[in-house]
């Protein structure tokens, strides 16, 4: 069921922070790539989150460990699925 839905990954999350900034990563599609991810917005919502009033500035981003998991769209079946995820470094200005 989660494959025929899109897929239940994780969205955007951002795994470090400090005062001034962190990372957000968030999944991507092979096909899609990760500019065109429907998750890219909800991490810039969260840079912009993070940072208040303030602009910020992307430092580096590029892809990242991403994580296999299996799952069983049917009874009985199994699937490996692979998921690929993009990364932000940023710091608040």
């Amino acid at each position: 069921m989660c494959l025929a839905v899109g897929g239940c990954a994780d969205g955007a999350k951002i795994v470090q922070q400090h005062d001034m900034g962190g990372v957000v990563i968030y999944p991507f599609k092979e096909g899609q790539g990760p500019m065109l991810s429907s998750f890219r917005k909800d991490a810039l919502d969260l840079m912009k989150e993070k940072c208040g009033s303030r602009l910020y500035s992307i430092l580096r981003e590029g892809e990242t460990k991403g994580r296999t998991r299996v799952v069983s769209p049917l009874d009985g079946a199994q699937e490996v699925v692979e998921e690929r995820r993009w990364g932000i470094q940023f710091e608040c200005k």
